[in-house]
């Protein structure tokens, strides 16, 4: 058996806690809109769904109280969320790549195979990264897809690398002119923060792996 190093690029949501909610009021340019981000919309409603699916996934949660409890601000990490994923299509469109259904199936099954289960796998994602089962999906596409423009752009895991990515998604973020509602904050393309949020939502992930990989490796 020979021994293969895999290094990837994906997206860590596990903090997306981090700024109270500003207080409610209104955007008279787009009603009803969480943002509106290259002239389509994120819908308040839709944000709200979110959280919901979050919410009831955390009541069912043997921690239910902890998570609970310490994702108080779920509705602007959500919203943060829901545009870092429309910035990575940007992005990923921008190079030329794509990731089909394939692709995402054989990521939720590595994924689950290393968390050592589906329902594993489901627990570590509305723990760490607030994502509720409905959702997994959609965040394994978001991490294929930043992998997949790593590679396309020559960004290694390196800090030159992560530097490349990051310019790649500033650029993808100043086309899509995002325009948040107030009650959520503003959206801040070079820092890609949403309000006084801080923290880092790129990170960079570098695997071991051996043919077979060992689960929970």
């Amino acid at each position: 058996m020979h021994r293969r190093r895999r290094t990837a690029l994906s997206l860590s949501t596990a903090l997306l806690i981090a700024a109270p909610l500003l207080a409610a009021c209104g955007n008279e340019a787009h009603p009803g809109a969480a943002a509106v981000i290259g002239g389509g919309r994120i819908e308040v409603a839709a944000l709200q769904t979110q959280v919901k699916d979050v919410r009831q996934a955390q009541q069912t949660s043997p921690q239910s109280a902890q998570l609970i409890g310490s994702t108080g601000q779920l509705g602007r990490a959500k919203l943060y969320d829901m545009i870092v994923d429309r910035i990575v299509v940007r992005a990923a469109d921008d190079a030329g790549v794509s990731a089909s259904r394939k692709d995402v199936q054989r990521a939720r099954a590595d994924a689950a195979q290393q968390a050592g289960g589906d329902e594993q796998l489901a627990a570590m994602y509305l723990q760490q990264r607030g994502v509720a089962p409905d959702q997994i999906e959609d965040a394994l596409r978001r991490d294929v897809l930043v992998g997949k423009l790593a590679e396309k752009i020559g960004a290694t895991n390196t800090p030159e690398g992560q530097q490349k990515v990051n310019a790649a998604f500033v650029e993808a973020s100043k086309a899509l002119d995002i325009d948040v509602n107030p009650r959520y904050g503003t959206w801040n393309d070079e820092k890609m923060q949403l309000g006084d949020y801080k923290t880092p939502w790129i990170t960079q992930v570098t695997k071991e792996e051996e043919a077979p990989a060992e689960a929970g490796a």
